[in-house]
């Protein structure tokens, strides 16, 4: 089960420290086979802020749950009402140097394969192939009645002719594409049925409080074990949905690697924990094993 990220996870005495050496991550690249792990880290320079660290959304929001958004109609204005509002910003975002570089390193033959805890879509729009959208992705909606899958665009352009007047100034934009608005800017957003069917309609995002699909762990795990070694960019992996995978590789001998300015929760685990903001870091590493990046595409 994704479980709602919280604040009360604090690194701990014994953790190795950051560095600022990017040769161990040049040398596991420059062998192949590398799994990638991505968190919302790696988009932060997109535009779309992280839970944690520095200008983390978490200390002023906290993410919807299944439970939340299934229970009750107002839960539910209130969430599409957000979401809606930030659709706007968060379907406008474009990869950055981060994004393009993992794309890079697997049109090069690098990677093993792609995983992300995001929902943005942005390895995909960098390049990347057969990323495995771990918590699955924004871009689609849900019916949960029928089970029909429809582009999101098309229900933001249902919602806008059905709440024409609704123009509110976010505070902000979270890492799940919720803008901040209160009670009173919500006002009577109407919320749309399915077409198909007149159900509920979710995201297809795997909401904190709602398990992921047991398929979509097996394959991750089968990735995890056939990989050479883990790379983990952008996570604080306080999560259990990916700090398992780097559990998992521990435990069978693959290295872990992670780059992320801040402490997580996988630190242990790890061979080393790079420092560095995931763009530099990860342009410097593809420049120093001659593969060029596409730094004109990034945002």
């Amino acid at each position: 089960m994704r479980m709602r990220p919280t604040l009360s996870w604090t690194p701990g005495k014994d953790l190795p420290a950051g560095t600022t050496d990017l040769q161990p991550v040049a040398d596991a690249l420059s062998t192949g086979g590398v799994l990638v792990l991505s968190g919302a880290g790696i988009s932060t320079e997109s535009g779309i802020p992280d839970y944690r660290g520095e200008g983390g959304s978490l200390s002023r929001h906290t993410p919807m749950t299944y439970q939340e958004f299934t229970a009750g109609a107002h839960a539910r204005r209130r969430y599409w009402a957000r979401s809606h509002l930030g659709w706007r910003t968060f379907g406008r975002a474009r990869p950055n140097a981060g994004h393009q570089a993992v794309a890079a390193f697997g049109r090069h033959g690098l990677l093993s394969g792609v995983i992300t805890q995001n929902v943005d879509g942005l390895h995909q729009a960098a390049g990347s192939e057969g990323v495995v959208e771990l918590h699955g992705s924004l871009d689609r909606v849900l019916c949960l009645s029928c089970g029909t899958l429809c582009p999101r665009h098309e229900l933001a352009q249902r919602l806008e002719a059905a709440n024409v007047d609704f123009e509110p100034v976010a505070a902000g934009i979270n890492p799940d594409g919720d803008a901040d608005l209160t009670d009173e800017q919500v006002g009577d957003f109407r919320v749309l049925p399915c077409t198909v069917c007149g159900g509920i309609l979710k995201p297809d995002v795997v909401f904190f409080g709602e398990a992921v699909p047991p398929q979509r762990v097996e394959h991750c795990r089968k990735l995890v074990h056939e990989a050479a070694s883990l790379l983990v960019l952008g996570s604080s992996l306080t999560v259990m949905s990916g700090l398992r995978f780097v559990r998992q590789a521990a435990q069978i001998g693959k290295p872990v690697l992670i780059v992320n300015r801040d402490p997580t929760r996988g630190d242990q685990h790890a061979l080393t924990r790079v420092a560095l903001p995931l763009g530099t870091a990860l342009t410097a590493v593809a420049d120093q094993l001659g593969i060029p990046v596409d730094r004109e595409a990034a945002a």
